[in-house]
């Protein structure tokens, strides 16, 4: 079947490596990657435990489509408890790492423990071992990869590891695969370098073990490619634009974050969009984006491959930086820029590569920036705080050099590495924080787009557009068009968008699929390749198991209702622009119903009828 059966545990305290089967009942009900490794941790570890100690757990894994024919099956996720939140953590990635993974004959890899000294997991299909990590703890992301690659000599090799900044403790920082793609979000990052863990390290030519029905799976498979294609979305704006041709729509409706969330449109938009990124430079006529790129078994290529101007003052003293690496994705756009009122497409980019090359979230870090600008601005912090840089809105200066000094822990880098939350703690002004649960948000105005911010709030993992994207339904008319600026009906939509985005991250496929699909596309497909009889009912179920699992887990880690909330700003500050002119986010219109159709109580908290009901 799709599932490898196969679980790799590496204990770092002791230096083994052992294999384990796969729990197969419990795959039967949580599917793979997302659902069942969240099982694992939640059966594991206290769900109060330092998220920073070694009892805490560490878990890569992979889908049951992951390294199949299926189109985007190439991704695998990081699950553990937050650093950042103290609320579970499921940080999802594409590139070719988590198809490598299933190719060596693994479905997850569970890190336990702390190593002694830096270490790195080598791990070729049934060999596995530790490594000592003495010539690349210290070094950057991209350092890395280029030295183990030289030392393995193998350019089929995939590499995942974190960079300085979260070796220095970054709240937000990422697990890094194949230079340029991520674990992102949520701190997983700090987690792994928590564990004196530097890198993984996999090669994989066993192939998936096989298909419950080869026909029926290549039938289906083959017909969810021609959807892609033929859809606009996944077929043609992806592909051409990537995730930025959301930029000057998200502008345009009222909904882009400005200036730290006190505004909701940016006058800049166009300067760092998608468009732009098309135009021709005029020092030497060539355009920022170089081309798409995708990840493994993608037919939709929405990635992006960038240069910055090599006239550019960011490159003088990085001339790697001038050739073609990762490019700007709308999440990262919107925080480097419209959040912090840089217009700056070269200084973005320049951003974004650092975020890349030493692992850093960009929304994080962004989002972190802004709220450093805000307090900077009202006169809470200054320079005597930040060494000399002046945090203005819209200084392109302040936020490349920001990114420097987070990706190596100087001066008021340690200070931005907190996470904003805690830095607007810390100088005395809390409510300008824009988190949930601690974590930074995503790039849609919830006073613009009323169900993000139920989405927002009740998000398990801290604010999040990857939870329950509403935007599809509320903007784009993706599967059915609702109205943004009302609550009615949003209880219901964010639920299903939930449940069904739950199961999907756990069928080792990219979400962005469910532009063209539904479950009815995507459970034949699982279907085929798995014993089990998946349905789009069984699928959602499962969805909607997965979301209580988590929930769960937060509550019993000392999460409250309270912590299902939005910033003071999003529901007492109207937005000033735009068509929701006069607005705030309506969330104690919708929360309680939310509450109802969740099966949980007043609190938030799931019935005992409602866990009896899901087997939980």
């Amino acid at each position: 079947m799709a599932w490898q059966r196969r679980i790799l545990r590496v204990d770092l305290d002791a230096g083994t490596c052992t294999e384990e089967p796969l729990n197969m009942e419990w795959a039967m009900q949580y599917i793979g990657q997302r659902g069942l490794a969240t099982k694992y941790l939640v059966e594991e570890i206290d769900p109060k435990v330092d998220a920073l100690s070694p009892g805490n757990k560490l878990i890569m894994a992979t889908g049951p489509l992951t390294g199949t024919m299926a189109s985007t099956g190439g991704r695998y996720s990081v699950i553990t408890k937050s650093p950042l939140t103290g609320a579970v953590a499921c940080s999802n990635s594409g590139g070719f790492i988590g198809a490598e993974i299933k190719h060596a004959g693994w479905d997850m890899i569970i890190f336990e423990g702390r190593a002694p000294k830096p270490v790195y997991l080598y791990l070729e299909n049934d060999h596995a071992e530790l490594v000592p990590a003495d010539d690349v703890w210290g070094k950057s992301v991209w350092e890395t990869d280029e030295i183990l690659h030289a030392k393995y000599q193998d350019p089929l090799i995939r590499i995942a590891c974190v960079g300085r900044a979260a070796e220095q403790g970054c709240l937000y920082s990422a697990i890094v695969n194949d230079l340029h793609r991520a674990a992102g979000r949520s701190g997983v990052g700090t987690v792994m370098a928590s564990k004196q863990l530097k890198a993984v390290v996999v090669r994989g030519t066993k192939g998936v073990s096989g298909v419950r029905d080869a026909k029926a799976f290549f039938k289906a498979t083959s017909e969810g490619k021609r959807t892609l294609a033929e859809n606009a979305v996944t077929g043609e704006g992806l592909p051409k634009m990537g995730t930025q041709v959301l930029m000057n729509v998200i502008n345009e409706v009222g909904a882009m974050p400005t200036r730290n969330m006190r505004e909701v449109q940016f006058e800049g938009a166009s300067k760092i969009s998608a468009e732009a990124m098309h135009e021709p430079r005029e020092s030497d006529g060539k355009p920022n984006l170089v081309t798409n790129g995708a990840c493994f078994g993608c037919t939709i290529a929405c990635g992006r491959i960038s240069t910055i101007d090599p006239q550019h003052y960011t490159v003088q003293d990085k001339p790697e930086y001038k050739h073609a690496s990762g490019g700007l994705e709308y999440e990262a756009a919107w925080a480097l820029g419209s959040d912090t009122g840089v217009d700056d497409l070269d200084a973005l980019t320049y951003a974004n590569f650092l975020c890349n090359e030493d692992g850093m979230d960009p929304i994080s870090f962004g989002a972190t920036v802004a709220a450093a600008m805000e307090l900077y601005d009202i006169g809470a912090i200054t320079t005597e705080h930040t060494g000399g840089l002046e945090m203005k809105f819209g200084s392109a200066e302040a936020l490349t050099r920001a990114a420097e000094l987070v990706a190596t822990g100087e001066g008021f880098g340690r200070d931005l590495a907190l996470g904003s939350k805690r830095l607007c703690e810390k100088y005395g002004h809390p409510d300008l924080s824009m988190t949930v649960k601690g974590q930074e948000f995503p790039a849609y105005d919830p006073r613009g787009i009323q169900g993000m911010g139920l989405a927002y709030a009740t998000s398990n993992r801290g604010a999040c557009h990857l939870r329950g994207y509403t935007v599809s339904s509320e903007i784009m008319g993706v599967p059915v068009k609702t109205d943004p600026l009302t609550t009615d009906g949003k209880a219901e939509l964010v639920k299903a968008f939930q449940d069904a985005t739950a199961a999907v991250d756990s069928t080792g496929l990219c979400v962005f699929t469910t532009f063209a699909w539904t479950l009815e596309d995507i459970a034949p497909q699982v279907d085929a390749a798995c014993e089990g009889g998946w349905s789009p009912e069984t699928m959602l179920a499962a969805g909607e198991r997965i979301w209580n699992l988590e929930r769960k887990f937060n509550l019993d880690a000392g999460l409250t209702k309270a912590d299902d909330n939005l910033p003071k700003r999003l529901l007492k500050d109207a937005a000033k622009t735009g068509p929701a002119k006069g607005m705030v986010n309506n969330l104690d219109v919708m929360l309680p119903e939310y509450y109802q159709l969740r099966g949980w109580n007043t609190d938030g908290v799931p019935t005992p009828e409602t866990l009896a009901r899901l087997g939980l």
